[in-house]
């Protein structure tokens, strides 16, 4: 193996190959990569294999931000001229602010290809008809994919976001089989449906494609998925400064494979020590990622902060991952690593005594929380449930090794997202 369980030995000398080509292209032209090597005495001339990947250091996100401050407006690390770049893209992270993402014509066709590789290996084919339910703005989720959906030939009715009404129009008229959305679109289109006097497992879809955010591999938020829609569920990962998706989840597997092998480099590192760990099953770690054919906006040893699960092996050997959260969404409760997703799935467990929706609250910025962790938990019904919250709360404590106090609120009451679901509120917006 090249990279630890990701790169097969059949593939090694290709991803090199590409790899050396990558690295000097991006020392020619990344005045940022050429500062960020000097000053860690790092020689990328030296990187002849994607084992030797190691010896450069990593790319994190803030000093991609600073690089768009200081030299507007892709930064020094865009490595092409704007009049080179066709369409760009951007993520807000947790700052606000957006990070902007440039993209080249040939750029785009290696996306177009990556994503329809990942849309076939999660079961679409050019017979489906599928309703695009990812803004069709900035963000990565939303155009790219649309090419992706054309290449593969499948019919696409792009409803973006907040235009449920349209995409109820069309599972009335279209004979729609797939959709392709974040999970909480997934299931706000379903209460959307519910709340007009339809039942969403009537419209007859097959194939529910969910990414953007944890929640497609919630076991708990996934059933309740399939159970609103009676269709399966598959999840994609992807980023937006790397590439709209770069795992994919075969039918039936039980996670997500990498399907972006041509266009993107993958290691698997501990956090904590920055150290490259075997991607075998049982073994926890983040994501890094180095582009292979970019040409604007290149990245080498990317820290994306997704913390990922290996769960085992596709038929042919491949790892299969589910990703647990983001770093930077974690919490720490009594020494304790909390990811807010694991709570939602405790609370979406307990459907229909709740509605699975909830809220972190928190009196200042995470990670260190003091506890009990605060949570607002929505009541399936407006009666009183006088077990629910203690319910809850042994939950979290059994499950999770965290102390809460829940406070249930009336179903309805926090709210709902066409895009991604904010699961954290801090009392003083940080």
């Amino acid at each position: 193996m090249t990279v630890p369980g990701f790169i097969p030995e059949s593939a090694a000398d290709r991803t090199d190959a590409a790899l050396r080509a990558q690295l000097g292209y991006v020392t020619a032209h990344s005045p940022f990569y050429a500062r960020l090597w000097e000053r860690h005495s790092a020689d990328p001339a030296a990187v002849r294999t994607a084992a030797d990947l190691a010896r450069l250091p990593f790319t994190e996100k803030q000093l991609l931000r600073d690089s768009q401050a200081g030299a507007p407006p892709l930064g020094e690390h865009a490595a092409a001229p704007m009049a080179d770049v066709i369409r760009l893209h951007a993520s807000t992270g947790t700052t606000g602010r957006p990070s902007w993402v440039g993209v080249t014509r040939s750029d785009a066709e290696g996306w177009t290809e990556a994503v329809a590789h990942a849309l076939r290996t999660q079961g679409l084919t050019r017979d489906d008809i599928v309703i695009h339910g990812s803004g069709l703005t900035l963000f990565v989720g939303g155009l790219p994919v649309r090419d992706a959906v054309e290449r593969i030939g499948a019919t696409l009715i792009p409803i973006g976001t907040g235009a449920s009404e349209k995409a109820l129009l069309a599972l009335q008229s279209m004979q729609v089989t797939a959709l392709h959305s974040t999970p909480s679109y997934a299931r706000y289109l379903a209460e959307y449906l519910r709340e007009r006097g339809h039942d969403p497992r009537a419209f007859g879809l097959r194939k529910i494609i969910v990414g953007g955010e944890p929640g497609g591999g919630e076991p708990a938020f996934r059933a309740q998925v399939e159970a609103d829609w009676g269709a399966v569920v598959t999840e994609g990962l992807g980023n937006a400064d790397m590439a709209p998706i770069i795992f994919a989840e075969p039918l039936g597997a039980g996670g997500m494979r990498l399907t972006a092998q041509d266009i993107v480099l993958v290691e698997l590192i501990d956090p904590d020590t920055g150290e490259t760990v075997p991607a075998e099953p049982g073994v926890s770690g983040e994501l890094v990622y180095t582009s292979l054919n970019r040409r604007s906006c290149p990245l080498v040893r990317f820290r994306t902060r997704d913390r990922v699960t290996v769960t085992g092996r596709d038929t042919d050997g491949a790892p299969l991952i589910r990703c647990v959260g983001r770093t930077d969404d974690m919490l720490i409760v009594l020494g304790v690593n909390v990811f807010p997703s694991a709570v939602r799935d405790v609370v979406q467990a307990l459907v229909p005594r709740t509605t699975g929706a909830l809220r972190i609250l928190l009196d200042h910025p995470g990670p260190r929380v003091e506890p009990p962790l605060r949570i607002e938990v929505e009541q399936g019904t407006h009666e009183a449930d006088a077990t629910l919250a203690a319910e809850v709360e042994q939950l979290l404590k059994s499950r999770l090794s965290v102390p809460a106090s829940v406070r249930l609120v009336p179903p309805g009451s926090l709210g709902r997202s066409e895009m991604k679901t904010r699961l954290v509120h801090v009392a003083d917006g940080g």
